[in-house]
C-alpha cells in the first residue's frame, strides 16, 4: 500500500476516533478498540495476526501500566483518607506566612499532584482553597487558578500518571528519566502558574450563583456540626506524607543514575536497577504508606484494605483507555502507518520535538483527553523515535514534549475544564478567558524548556 494511502488511513483513523469520543459520546476504550480493528481492516492486515496483534499491544502496554497506576492510585488514596492533603497545604502556608497563601497552596499542590490524579487531588484541595479565601475575603479564583494549573501540569508528565507512563512504554522512554525532567520543569512551572494566574486575575470574575451559595455556606456552624471524622484530629504530619513522596521518587532517582553512570554487569548498578524500578519503588511507598498512615490514623486491617481496594474502580477505567490506547499505537505500528507518518515526517525536516508538541497539543484540542492525546501521539511517532537513535535521555525529552502538548488547550470538551470551572464559579466564557490560556501558557512554557534542554544534549 502507498504512503499516501497509509497516512490517509492513519489521519482517518484519528478524524473517526474524534468524531465517536465527541460527536457521539462512545466510551474512549470501546472507541480506540473499533477503531483499532477498522484500521486492520483497511490496512489489509492478515486476518489472521489482527487479534494477535491487539493483544500484543494491550499486553505490551499494561505490561508495566496496570501495575503503577494502581500502586499509585492505592497510595494516592491513603494519603487522601487519612487527611494528608490538609496537613500538607496547612504546613506550607505557615513555613512561607499568610501573606503568601498562594504561593503556599501551589507549592503543596505540586508535590501532591505527584500520586494523586489531577481531577481527585483538585477536589482534595478545594475545600482549603475555599478556606484561605474565604479568611482573605477573595473569590475562589484567586488562589485556587494557579494551584490547579501546576497539578496538571504535573499530571501529563511526572509519573505513575497514566498518560505518561503508557506513552513511555510506547516509546520504551526511560521512567526514570522522564520523572526527573518532568520534576525539574515543573518547579519553574509552579511559579509561573502563580505568576499567569494573578495576571489573569487582575480582574474581578463574578461567581456563578451555585458555586457562590456553596462558597458563603463553607465553614458555617452546619457543615462543620456535620464533620464527626475523627481523621481531622489526628492527620499525619506534613513529614510523613513528604516521605512517601518523596522516596518512591529517591529510590527511582538512583536506579537512572545508576544506569547512567555505572556500566553494564556493575552489582551494584544491577541492585540500583532493582530498588529503582518503579513498581519496587511503589510498592515501598504503599507498605510504607499502610503502616505509617495505618497506624496513624488506627485503621485496621479491614479498614486499611476497604480503603486501598476503593481506589481501584476508578482506576480500572484508567488503566483500560491507557490499554486501548497502546492497542491504537500498536495497529498503527504493525499496519505500516507509523513507518509511513516517519518517512513523511522525516522529509519535512522539522525537528521531531516540535512535531511531538505539536500533534498532541491538536489531539488534546480536538478530543479534550491528556492520556488519549498522549497515548496517541507517542503510538504515531513510535517509529520515528525508534529509528532516530536517540539516547535514552533523548527520548525521555520527546515524551516529556508530548505530555506538556496535551497540557494545552483544556477546553469544553475536558472533564477538568468542568471541575475547575464549577468549584471557581467560573462561567464557561470565563474559564476559556482563564482555564484554558493558563493551560496553553502553561504547555508552551514547558515545551520550551523541554525544547532547550533537547537542544543541550542533542
Amino acid at each position: 500500500m502507498s504512503t499516501l494511502a497509509l497516512l490517509g488511513i492513519g489521519a482517518g483513523s484519528i478524524a473517526l476516533l474524534l468524531l465517536l469520543i465527541i460527536r457521539w459520546q462512545v466510551h474512549a476504550f470501546v472507541a480506540m478498540m473499533l477503531v483499532s480493528f477498522l484500521v486492520a481492516f483497511a490496512t489489509q492486515m492478515p486476518i489472521g495476526d489482527i487479534i494477535s496483534t491487539l493483544i500484543a499491544g494491550m499486553g505490551g502496554t499494561l505490561g508495566s501500566v496496570a501495575i503503577l497506576v494502581a500502586l499509585g492510585s492505592m497510595l494516592g488514596r491513603m494519603i487522601e483518607v487519612s487527611g494528608g492533603a490538609a496537613s500538607l497545604a496547612n504546613r506550607f502556608t505557615q513555613l512561607l506566612g499568610p501573606t503568601r497563601v498562594p504561593m503556599a497552596l501551589t507549592a503543596a499542590a505540586l508535590v501532591l499532584a505527584i500520586p494523586v490524579f489531577f481531577d481527585v487531588g483538585f477536589i482534595i484541595l478545594v475545600p482549603i482553597v475555599y478556606g484561605f479565601c474565604k479568611a482573605a475575603g477573595v473569590n475562589p479564583i484567586k488562589f485556587g487558578l494557579p494551584v490547579a494549573g501546576i497539578m496538571l501540569a504535573a499530571h501529563v508528565v511526572v509519573p505513575p500518571h497514566p498518560g505518561i507512563v503508557g506513552g513511555a512504554a510506547i516509546v520504551k522512554g526511560d521512567i526514570g528519566w522522564i520523572t526527573i525532567i518532568g520534576l525539574a520543569i515543573c518547579i519553574p512551572l509552579a511559579a509561573l502558574s502563580q505568576v499567569v494566574s494573578g495576571w489573569l486575575n487582575r480582574k474581578g470574575y463574578p461567581m456563578l450563583p451555585t458555586t457562590a451559595e456553596q462558597f458563603a455556606a463553607f465553614g458555617s456552624s452546619q457543615e462543620g456540626a456535620d464533620s464527626k471524622d475523627p481523621k481531622a484530629a489526628v492527620a499525619p504530619g506534613v513529614g510523613t506524607i513528604m516521605a512517601l513522596i518523596l522516596i518512591p521518587l529517591a529510590l527511582i532517582m538512583a536506579g537512572t543514575t545508576g544506569a547512567t553512570l555505572l556500566p553494564k554487569g556493575d552489582s551494584l548498578r544491577n541492585v540500583l536497577g532493582f530498588i529503582g524500578s518503579p513498581i519496587f519503588a511503589l510498592m515501598v511507598a504503599v507498605g510504607l504508606a499502610m503502616f505509617l498512615l495505618g497506624r496513624n490514623q488506627g485503621w485496621n486491617r479491614e479498614r486499611t484494605n476497604a480503603i486501598m481496594e476503593s481506589a481501584l474502580p476508578p482506576a480500572a477505567t484508567v488503566i483500560l483507555v491507557t490499554g486501548a490506547g497502546g492497542v491504537f499505537a500498536k495497529v498503527l505500528t504493525a499496519s505500516g502507518i507509523g513507518t509511513a507518518l516517519s518517512q513523511s515526517l522525516t522529509a519535512t525536516h522539522l525537528p521531531l520535538i516540535l512535531l511531538a508538541f505539536i500533534i498532541s497539543l491538536a489531539l488534546r484540542a480536538a478530543q479534550g483527553s491528556a492520556t488519549v492525546a498522549i497515548i496517541t501521539t507517542c503510538g504515531l511517532l513510535a517509529d520515528a523515535i525508534a529509528g532516530g537513535g536517540y539516547s535514552p535521555l533523548q527520548v525521555a525529552l520527546l515524551t516529556v514534549a508530548i505530555g506538556f502538548g496535551s497540557l494545552g488547550l483544556s477546553h469544553v470538551n475536558d472533564s477538568g475544564f468542568w471541575i475547575v470551572t464549577r468549584y471557581l464559579g467560573l462561567s464557561v466564557g470565563d474559564g476559556l478567558r482563564t482555564w484554558t490560556v493558563l493551560t496553553t501558557v502553561l504547555g508552551i512554557a514547558g515545551f520550551a524548556m523541554t525544547a532547550l534542554l533537547w537542544a543541550l544534549v542533542a
